[in-house]
């Protein structure tokens, strides 16, 4: 292999520093045993008994996880978590990761710990079965003194690390970690510095976002670009293409099984395919998988299309493992990359 191979560009992973700053959940998962089903004397409602509890780091947690398992070696986690059970849960999961550096992770006794509860049917011979989950959330706009805290701890950031990630989970607007003042604190402090790499992805879109480097799906571009229908792939690389040169910025743009196109300014847009489904998958987690990749690769120099092959390798990864929000580590991903998907 010559120095520009993704195995040459991965031995960078540990010399790279990352920050995250996000929402940062609890993923609470409740192992359930069929075979001890019982009906409630006082109630006559069904019992599911627990038969374990597994706790790991949530949402933006999750790109943290999969940055961990890259061997990335300095992870900067920026957010905050409620003084109670969960939050303390959520540290230790945290603290337990080799290069997890937790200095900017705040404590605020006025917020909870955001949880995502998923109650698992365990039957052996079966996949999981997931049931309803139970989320715990925060319902009103974050406290301005935390949000300055935070965009603070931004800005001294951006500085000092290779890469930035901002993870937008919550659903109501303001209440989580990446504000509209965040957001505009991470754009001031990469335009002061004369760039760098921040990377942003909101489940409610990035609409709302300045011009940083975006990860998005078909969906949400499509409602960026107010497009009337969904968009086909041409139509993906032509608008994704346009909002790069427009922002001046990396545009990514995930099509589910059809793969991921991506555009740099000035640069004609390419598309990578996705990899085969090997069997029985769960595709929670595999967005993540590609923003921790996607960023991973490029702040170790990998270009465009390497980078994109890289990130679908760990989506594939990922979402082949099941009952849980999978990671993917080099050896696996160089594994698949012995045969890149097709160019669309």
């Amino acid at each position: 292999m010559n120095d520009d191979s993704f195995e040459a560009r991965s031995r960078h992973y540990p010399r790279l520093r990352i920050a995250v700053a996000g929402d940062f959940f609890l993923d609470r998962y409740l192992h359930i045993d069929p075979a001890r089903a019982e009906t409630s004397i006082e109630t006559g409602l069904p019992v599911h008994n627990v038969v374990a509890v597994r706790a790991q780091p949530g949402a933006a947690g999750t790109i943290v996880s999969n940055l961990v398992a890259l061997g990335v070696g300095t992870i900067h986690i920026v957010g905050f978590r409620g003084d109670d059970g969960e939050g303390f849960e959520l540290e230790r999961s945290l603290r337990s990761m080799p290069g997890v550096d937790l200095t900017d992770m705040l404590t605020a006794p006025d917020r909870r710990t955001p949880v995502y509860c998923k109650p698992l049917v365990i039957e052996p011979g079966r996949p999981p079965r997931e049931l309803s989950r139970l989320d715990a959330k925060n319902w009103t706009p974050t406290p301005e003194r935390l949000q300055l805290d935070l965009a603070a701890r931004i800005e001294t950031l951006v500085g000092r690390v290779d890469a930035l990630i901002l993870m937008d989970q919550v659903d109501l607007p303001e209440t989580g970690v990446v504000t509209q003042l965040i957001r505009e604190s991470a754009h001031a402090a990469m335009t002061a510095r004369r760039g760098g790499l921040v990377v942003a992805d909101s489940r409610r879109g990035l609409h709302d976002f300045p011009p940083l480097a975006f990860k998005m799906n078909a969906t949400e571009l499509g409602r960026m670009t107010r497009a009337n229908g969904p968009l086909d792939l041409d139509a993906v690389m032509s608008q994704a293409s346009a909002l790069s040169q427009r922002n001046n910025q990396p545009v990514f743009v995930t099509l589910a099984e059809n793969g991921i196109v991506g555009a740099f300014p000035g640069h004609t847009p390419e598309h990578v395919g996705s990899f085969p489904v090997r069997g029985p998958i769960d595709i929670v987690g595999a967005g993540d998988a590609v923003t921790a990749n996607l960023t991973a690769a490029l702040a170790a120099g990998c270009d465009l299309r390497q980078a994109m092959a890289v990130a679908m390798a760990a989506a594939s990864i990922v979402i082949h493992q099941l009952g849980t929000t999978g990671t993917a580590m080099v050896p696996g991903i160089l594994d698949l990359l012995g045969g890149l998907p097709a160019e669309g």
